[in-house]
């Protein structure tokens, strides 16, 4: 069965949606400004706190400090920490050693088959396929072939295209942001229907 994160929650009422959905993974932009979705430390503690224990929370960073991250893990916050820089292996190793045991993972903008050779090469425990932009678009998913390990694809899923996504990369996960809001606010239908989606097989 496909799992499911559901990123970007930054409201109150975003944990009762996903508490509702139950996808098995949430996602926070930390300390990411770019972001409308971006919140701080505190608010992540203030909202993972609400949080059903059956939905593993994941933050997401860009490029901050390896003690930032490590921080949340450290204290519980987060379980897993998901990385969109330019972190390296040196970098991961660090967060490791801050955090034994720790998860992580890296996502890779995916443009050319050299992309696939650099995700299959991380030592991060998990790669995730992205557009990379947060335009709400897919990458060419024809480049996926070339991932010769488990990996979550993210860029452009929809409740409505999930289907056709799961039929022809096999993922191991799907992570969903833009696709399941309305007017750049998560939407409880769309959250509900996406992790329906991925669970139908």
């Amino acid at each position: 069965m496909t799992k499911i994160k559901i990123c970007g929650l930054y409201r109150p009422c975003d944990i009762r949606y996903v508490n509702e959905a139950r996808p098995d993974w949430c996602g926070f932009i930390i300390d990411f400004p770019k972001s409308h979705r971006n919140v701080s430390p505190d608010q992540v503690r203030a909202l993972r706190a609400g949080l059903d224990p059956a939905v593993t929370p994941v933050g997401v960073f860009v490029d901050r400090p390896v003690e930032d991250v490590a921080a949340l893990l450290r204290d519980g916050t987060l379980s897993v920490a998901q990385l969109h820089g330019h972190e390296d292996a040196a970098y991961i190793a660090a967060l490791r050693s801050a955090v034994p045991g720790c998860v992580v993972w890296k996502a890779f903008k995916v443009r050319s088959a050299a992309d696939l050779e650099a995700a299959n090469a991380s030592t991060a425990d998990l790669v995730i396929l992205d557009n990379g932009y947060g335009t709400g678009e897919t990458f060419d998913w024809s480049l996926a072939g070339g991932v010769s390990r488990p990996f979550l694809l993210a860029g452009g899923l929809t409740p409505e295209n999930i289907p056709q996504a799961i039929a022809a990369l096999h993922p191991y996960g799907l992570d969903l942001s833009s696709g399941v809001e309305t007017d750049k606010e998560k939407d409880p239908d769309k959250m509900r229907a996406a992790v329906a989606a991925a669970k139908k097989e």
